[in-house]
């Protein structure tokens, strides 16, 4: 344990890297809720290793979290931060968000770290160079899509269904339009799963983490936001031959001529299955569509 250093209000606490997440939620003293997907992690040992799966060159002079909590998690970033570095911290629930203002009073004042009262849909995200966060459960998903496209290194506590889907190969029942969307952005791989009692409360499942590692696709599309929607319009007919997958998707796709599409694409491709085929050959498939289906701006 390190020399303590002192809070504005008078009191000792541990300088960062060091706190006791229970500590921590009793300092809080405010209702955790799990109804708001509040599940605090609260295991040293898990949170100790966070930030380690950050990649050894990776740029960490601007850190960001999602969903700052009590703040155990934010204790461990300002520890892995460089000196110059930064964090910025978004929280939902503005007493939290106000706790965390007062716990890390020295590292406001430092100007390391920068707590953001708002929702991680809706409000603007600061720069950051990689994001390690512990996500609200019940919008993973959309939040992990906001921060993809940023292509910036992520390191994200998932429920383990989904972190299982999101690095799913070809073949396998996981396999789906969340494992062609994660694998368009980055290397994907689960880094350890987390039992439920590694949280307090206890969530009702395991959790898992993953990282993403940005690189560009080995492949080309011609429209993104077109191929991300047509890859979500076939598995929407996951157990359908790609025939009639794409015969009975352009409401979805935006395909007005679907058996253009049909015609243009070979037989064998077309008596596949969408949960078999890779990434590339989703990308030829929607290359294909693209230039004979005749699709509409979404």
């Amino acid at each position: 344990m390190t020399d303590p250093s002192t809070r504005a209000d008078g009191g000792d606490v541990p300088l960062a890297g060091d706190r006791d997440p229970d500590g921590l939620i009793r300092r809080a003293g405010l209702r955790v809720d799990p109804d708001r997907d509040q599940h605090f992690l609260v295991d040293d040992r898990v949170l100790d290793r966070i930030p380690t799966y950050l990649p050894d060159d990776v740029d960490r002079s601007r850190l960001l979290e999602i969903g700052g909590g009590a703040g155990a998690l934010t204790d461990r970033l300002l520890g892995a931060l460089p000196d110059g570095g930064r964090l910025s911290v978004i929280e939902r629930d503005r007493e939290y968000a106000a706790f965390l203002r007062e716990e890390f009073d020295d590292a406001v004042r430092a100007d390391r770290l920068s707590v953001i009262h708002g929702d991680a849909l809706e409000e603007d995200l600061p720069e950051f160079s990689a994001c390690v966060a512990n996500l609200p459960y019940g919008v993973s998903s959309e939040i992990a899509f906001r921060l993809l496209p940023r292509r910036r290194p992520l390191v994200l506590m998932f429920q383990a269904e989904f972190a299982e889907r999101m690095v799913a190969e070809a073949g396998t029942s996981e396999y789906g339009r969340l494992s062609v969307s994660a694998r368009h952005y980055a290397d994907v791989e689960l880094v350890e799963h987390v039992p439920r009692e590694a949280f307090e409360p206890k969530p009702a499942v395991q959790s898992a983490i993953v990282r993403c590692t940005p690189r560009d696709p080995d492949y080309e599309v011609p429209q993104e936001v077109f191929f991300l929607r047509f890859v979500k319009a076939l598995f929407t007919q996951r157990r359908k031959t790609l025939r009639n997958a794409i015969r009975n998707t352009g409401h979805i796709s935006g395909l007005e001529d679907s058996e253009a599409v049909v015609e243009a694409v070979e037989e064998d491709l077309l008596r596949r299955r969408p949960g078999t085929l890779e990434p590339s050959t989703f990308a030829e498939l929607a290359t294909i569509a693209y230039e004979h289906g005749e699709p509409h701006e979404s």
